[in-house]
């Protein structure tokens, strides 16, 4: 069955899980369809029977990339006014990175509500930085849909207003979230930083890893990545935001 904008409705046990999410987002939505639509990847859309292939979240992720975009622009523009076209651009390209992007639908559990066919499912695809990247933008562009460009915008910024700032001002590059942890914990010689590979899953070819990173023996935070040293760079940035709320272990 599909609604006046074309689009598969969703069962009531579907539209509670959605409820629950924008009830987690603090955010509200009319249409619950376009947030299942912007949960759904292609994977769910191609494997299961009956279902339209069409239906999936690639063009709301193409739609929310341009709103995401939008919404840094504006806030650079408005608040850094020193700033030239290429710095902006520079700095823009930070913020709205694959890294960036994953550790806001980390943050807000998105994966726990997307939509895959069993065979992505299986091969973790639910935990994929790139996958989870693209949900977020998918979601803002429905939301952008649904709600409009001011909701959107409160919405997105107060997930990334505190990093655009510290971008903005110097005080983060985005990804080098490694160097920030040792500088973090360098002016106290009894902490002892190591990082070691926890797991791996998925074919060869497309493999992801996650790694941990432990303070004095103790884990810290764990991330997922591509390759060996993106996965250390999101462990590294989960600690960093746990050193935001208590101290790190002492020896």
């Amino acid at each position: 069955m599909k609604n006046s904008a074309g689009l598969t409705c969703c069962s009531e046990e579907r539209k509670e899980q959605l409820k629950e999410l924008c009830a987690g987002l603090g955010i509200t939505m009319q249409h619950f369809e376009l947030l299942n639509l912007a949960l759904t990847h292609t994977s769910f859309a191609h494997e299961t029977p009956h279902y339209p292939h069409n239906e999936h979240n690639e063009r709301l992720e193409f739609l929310g990339d341009s709103v995401l975009g939008l919404i840094v622009s504006t806030y650079m523009f408005e608040h850094f006014p020193h700033f030239d076209e290429g710095r902006m651009t520079k700095l823009r390209a930070q913020v709205v990175c694959e890294a960036s992007l994953y550790q806001c639908a980390k943050r807000i559990g998105l994966g726990d509500y997307l939509r895959m066919g069993n065979g992505e499912l299986s091969s973790g695809g639910n935990k994929r930085p790139s996958i989870l990247a693209d949900a977020f933008e998918a979601v803002l562009g429905a939301y952008y849909l649904d709600q409009g460009f001011a909701a959107a915008q409160q919405y997105l910024l107060g997930l990334l207003e505190e990093e655009i700032n510290a971008v903005c001002n110097g005080q983060l590059v985005m990804g080098d979230y490694k160097s920030m942890l040792q500088e973090r914990l360098q002016h106290e010689a009894q902490y002892e930083i190591v990082y070691e590979m926890l797991d791996f899953e998925g074919p060869e070819h497309n493999r992801i890893f996650t790694s941990g990173v432990f303070i004095n023996g103790m884990e810290y935070g764990s991330g997922k990545g591509r390759t060996k040293k993106e996965s250390e760079q999101q462990a590294a940035r989960e600690a960093l935001e746990r050193l935001k709320k208590e101290e790190p272990p002492q020896q």
